[in-house]
């Protein structure tokens, strides 16, 4: 007999959940979310969504931890390639931008981990910490090298993060622009604005 292997399925079936729930969380906010929403937009009891998630604590907890996860992977890739530090910076933001206006990952929910419990918030403020240090890592690389200006790098760091975390509470799908608009907006005035020496001024005349 044939034994089948319930375990992807499953998988499907949370993943399924984290979209929808990320979407009621982009519409209504993690405090105005209900579990009962998100069941109803899956066309499953309630009950049948506990069978997956204890609360909806555990479903940020979720959303957070593989937008993080993703995020720490993208940027260790950056970092490894051999390029130069304005090259990496902006694939770092395209990379943000793609995992956090995804349809799992764009929500409010990425600017409310403060919601979670303790325990799990030290997990997520732990990943957090590691993705900024990761991100220093290639500005602080470009200020070495004199592709970047002589900034505060930490400080610069966190108003990048700043304002690509909070594009997914303002950013509309349906609106004037789309994430590739984003990606160009963000980098010419971060990237650019970085730069040691402009890019209007490569072409200025001699």
């Amino acid at each position: 007999m044939v034994q089948i292997d319930a375990r992807p399925r499953a998988q499907d079936r949370r993943a399924e959940i984290l979209r929808q729930a990320a979407a009621v969380f982009r519409e209504k906010g993690f405090h105005g979310a209900g579990m009962r929403e998100i069941a109803a937009g899956l066309g499953m009891a309630p009950g049948a969504l506990y069978y997956y998630f204890d609360s909806k604590e555990d479903l940020l907890y979720a959303c957070q931890d593989i937008s993080l996860t993703r995020l720490i992977d993208s940027a260790r890739t950056q970092i490894a390639r051999p390029e130069p530090a304005d090259v990496l910076l902006r694939a770092l933001i395209a990379d943000h931008l793609d995992l956090t206006l995804d349809e799992l990952g764009g929500s409010a929910a990425h600017v409310e981990f403060h919601a979670l419990p303790e325990d799990r918030l030290r997990e997520i403020v732990a990943k957090r910490d590691t993705y900024e240090g990761l991100v220093r890592t290639i500005i602080r690389s470009g200020v070495a090298a004199g592709v970047f200006r002589a900034v505060d790098v930490k400080l610069t760091t966190l108003a990048l993060l700043g304002a690509l975390n909070w594009s997914v509470v303002w950013f509309n799908p349906e609106g004037r622009w789309k994430p590739a608009d984003l990606v160009r907006g963000f980098a010419d005035v971060f990237v650019d604005g970085l730069l040691a020496q402009g890019p209007q001024m490569e072409d200025a005349p001699r």
